[in-house]
């Protein structure tokens, strides 16, 4: 395992996920506790068994670094937070790591077979910046996969708690949005904050790297009673996956 190294430059949203690092190491690494578990069986398929390089951009404490490695990656870990990447290598995540701004990362041109931003760029203030320099460490016939909230679940919520429940839009679904909120389950709290953002904009940006959109899938949770709560989100989509591959050049 190499230690992690160091490449960070204060982004907008450093500071707040500095601050919540601890709340989010264990919100994520409480296994069955996010709704990522009820989802990560039908990622691990989307995403597909592999053998070559994946970056894990944006790992946090590293759940889908592990996954990646379980499937057969050889996996690199980077974050902007220096707590996440530690917590990611406590946890033998990733056989690499580093700690570094995703607009800025430490790689070489066309170094991955695989990147992976899972529920990230939605934290990130410039989305296009990041976008470029992902589609520069990814291999001419790699690919890129992308995991965000849904934009239009982004932009609503349920009228109540009954499965049947109409789903609400709230303001515009249109444009950009920063936005603040605080969840409580179990006796653990999670502040977040981040951009919520057009499909358009998120597919913009893609263009603007050169990237073509090549697979787009609306998950739904896996039907258990462990997930008895989600299943109204199998009427309104929670993530929007995609999967993007540079242009020939």
């Amino acid at each position: 395992m190499t230690k992690p190294t160091d490449n960070l430059r204060v982004a907008p949203d450093h500071e707040h996920w500095s601050r919540v690092a601890h709340q989010w190491i264990e919100w994520a690494g409480t296994p069955n506790h996010d709704v990522y578990w009820a989802y990560r069986e039908s990622l691990a398929a989307f995403i597909g068994p592999g053998n070559g390089r994946a970056l894990d951009a944006g790992c946090g404490e590293g759940r889908v670094s592990r996954d990646l490695r379980s499937i057969g990656y050889h996996v690199t870990a980077s974050d902007t937070v220096a707590a996440m990447v530690e917590a990611a290598a406590r946890t033998d995540s990733a056989h690499e790591y580093a700690v570094a701004d995703m607009a800025s990362l430490p790689f070489s041109n066309e170094h991955f077979d695989l990147v992976v931003a899972y529920n990230v760029l939605m934290d990130v203030a410039n989305l296009t910046a990041a976008v470029k320099e992902l589609k520069r460490v990814l291999r001419s016939t790699g690919q890129l996969m992308i995991s965000i909230v849904h934009p239009f679940a982004d932009r609503g919520q349920f009228a109540n708690t009954a499965p049947d429940a109409a789903f609400v839009l709230q303001g515009t679904y249109f444009g950009e949005q920063r936005f603040e909120g605080a969840e409580e389950r179990n006796g653990l709290k999670m502040d977040f904050a981040g951009w919520s953002r057009s499909l358009e904009i998120y597919a913009t940006a893609l263009e603007k790297a050169g990237l073509a959109i090549t697979s787009i899938r609306e998950p739904v949770p896996t039907e258990s009673d462990q997930w008895a709560a989600l299943r109204k989100w199998t009427r309104v989509p929670l993530f929007l996956w995609l999967k993007a591959r540079p242009l020939a050049r």
